[in-house]
């Protein structure tokens, strides 16, 4: 019986890799999203989000659902055991399904709970249900709080003008993507519309400082809209890097993840780098200064914030960086 529990273990340990949410529920569920045709997930919900697995042994999510935007949750109407129920955001309406109505009653308790912070008074659920829903909510009351906290502390990642030490398996800085910088997420979006002519895709570390985050000034087709910034979370596990989309993206490097936002837009993309350094020391340039005092306009708009941003973050001993919240993510990419 010993051998028969170490393959469940082992899966549980491997997807707790790929995110730290605890685990409060799980079970199988029939669900349809948008136009897609509607299909049975054994479905994990880990905080705020539902991951979904193409069976038990399914090691990483095929996909997921993140329920901090949700709306509300309606029965499916027409239905004598209203064992299917939608769940309503501001963008999308998701199908889901359970074996039977006590199942579906069950699942609609723990996301109403976890979404809505608070358990749900207008459900048919017995006593120990409710216990449940009680227990995890002051897990999840706790997990929040904790967050919460950890995003006033200055980030770790600071006081390292290139790579964060989380990031161990980064040895040379060199390894890393030429349009990686340690910024926060307001300081990406500050040097993307600053500065549009050196690109419009930076890379960056996430506000854990263990994973990573990509910003993108949006290309608009109609000049007339003002430019946007997007962003979207990549998850760092012990062998991969996974894009968190729509249908998540897996890959094997950091290279491989600015690759895929270049190719999947057809070049739209193009990394960010700022060309404001020298690579040769000219002893002759405070001698040049001092004797020449006639500095043009467009000399002066060159010197513009992306270098005073991107020349504090090469300092040892700078600021501590503006952390920003990594919640808003998007998740389909720019058309």
């Amino acid at each position: 019986m010993a051998a028969a529990e170490t393959a469940p273990r082992k899966i549980y340990q491997q997807r707790s890799k790929l995110t730290s949410l605890p685990l409060y529920y799980e079970g199988f569920l029939w669900i349809k999203r948008g136009r897609s045709k509607e299909d049975k997930y054994w479905t994990e919900l880990r905080g705020t989000k539902l991951f979904l697995y193409i069976d038990k042994k399914q090691e990483k999510f095929t996909d997921s659902i993140d329920l901090q935007y949700l709306s509300s949750v309606t029965d499916k109407p027409n239905q004598k055991q209203w064992t299917e129920v939608i769940l309503h955001f501001p963008n999308e309406e998701v199908y889901i399904k359970a074996e039977t109505a006590e199942d579906a009653e069950e699942w609609k308790g723990f996301i109403l709970t976890v979404s809505q912070q608070s358990v749900p008074t207008s459900l048919n659920l017995l006593p120990g249900q409710i216990v449940q829903l009680k227990e995890v909510l002051e897990k999840e009351s706790s997990r929040r709080a904790s967050e919460t906290v950890a995003n006033t502390i200055p980030s770790p990642c600071s006081h390292f003008p290139f790579v964060p030490t989380t990031y161990e398996d980064v040895e040379d800085v060199n390894e890393m993507p030429n349009c990686f910088y340690t910024v926060s997420r307001q300081q990406a979006i500050e040097m993307l519309m600053e500065d549009e002519n050196s690109g419009n895709l930076i890379l960056r570390p996430g506000a854990d400082c263990k994973n990573y985050a990509v910003s993108i000034r949006d290309i608009m087709e109609k000049k007339s809209k003002k430019p946007q910034v997007k962003h979207y979370r990549v998850l760092k596990t012990d062998s991969s890097f996974i894009i968190e989309l729509d249908r998540p993206v897996t890959l094997n490097s950091l290279h491989d993840v600015v690759n895929y936002f270049i190719n999947e837009t057809r070049g739209k993309l193009r990394p960010f780098i700022s060309n404001i350094y020298d690579t040769k020391i000219d002893y002759s340039v405070k001698e040049t200064e001092k004797q020449t005092d006639n500095v043009s306009d467009t000399q002066k708009k060159s010197q513009s914030k992306i270098r005073q941003l991107v020349d504090q973050f090469s300092q040892e001993k700078s600021l501590p960086m503006l952390r920003a919240k990594e919640n808003s993510y998007v998740n389909v990419f720019p058309r």
